[in-house]
């Protein structure tokens, strides 16, 4: 088997534990806008897709321009929440990175939120130093589980997707990866199951982002 040499990953649920997060702002922009309201579960089978597939899916039926209007009230609302609702990111998440660039692993992150999000959140949670490309939501006109945002990350860092291992905590992170040929590995902690991710077609499925050290030092 071909080494790994470059590491995508997910950012909510894989790196950044921000359920809380989408969950409230989801929540809160429902009720300001007086829509029917959806439970917590509801609004986390959303996570991983764009925004406005999250309402768009959570109301299926729904004029377009209410959804519009859900995408702008919830980047509003997510913002005032981030004073009182910092993100964090799962255990040893820090140290795993630090420890993957230093032995040599480029690292990059495909994420649903939009690239300035990524880009502050990042730096936020000091993970940026160890990131040599981040992919937003508005780097790509097909979003996960299209393989264009991991297409991207090949393209910018000159990198194989043989050569690639594609982490995320939910089915459209491992079907983006093997769409564009690359490894996946799903994790368990973040907000997708092990079963979605073993039905998705996972390479690996492991319960720590530590693990991934493991796989690819095989």
């Amino acid at each position: 088997m071909m080494p790994i040499k470059l590491i995508i990953l997910d950012f909510d649920g894989t790196l950044g534990d921000t359920r809380k997060n989408i969950v409230t702002t989801m929540q809160m922009t429902i009720a300001e806008l007086g829509l029917p309201s959806r439970s917590e579960a509801e609004c986390i089978s959303t996570i991983g897709l764009p925004l406005y597939g999250c309402f768009e899916t959570l109301y299926p039926d729904t004029d377009k321009a209410i959804i519009e209007r859900c995408t702008e009230t919830y980047r509003r609302i997510f913002q005032e929440n981030l004073q009182t609702i910092r993100p964090q990111t799962f255990p040893n998440v820090t140290e795993t990175l630090s420890a993957l660039k230093a032995a040599g692993y480029t690292l990059a992150i495909a994420s649903s939120r939009t690239h300035a999000s990524l880009v502050e959140l990042t730096h936020e949670l000091d993970l940026s130093d160890c990131i040599s490309c981040l992919i937003g939501a508005d780097d790509v006109k097909q979003a996960k589980p299209n393989p264009e945002p991991v297409l991207k990350i090949l393209m910018a860092l000159k990198q194989e997707a043989s050569l690639t291992l594609v982490v995320g905590d939910m089915s459209v992170d491992i079907q983006m990866g093997a769409n564009a040929g690359t490894r996946t590995c799903g994790v368990t902690y973040g907000n997708g199951t092990r079963k979605e991710l073993e039905e998705a077609g996972a390479d690996y499925i492991i319960g720590g982002i530590g693990e991934v050290m493991q796989i690819v030092n095989r």
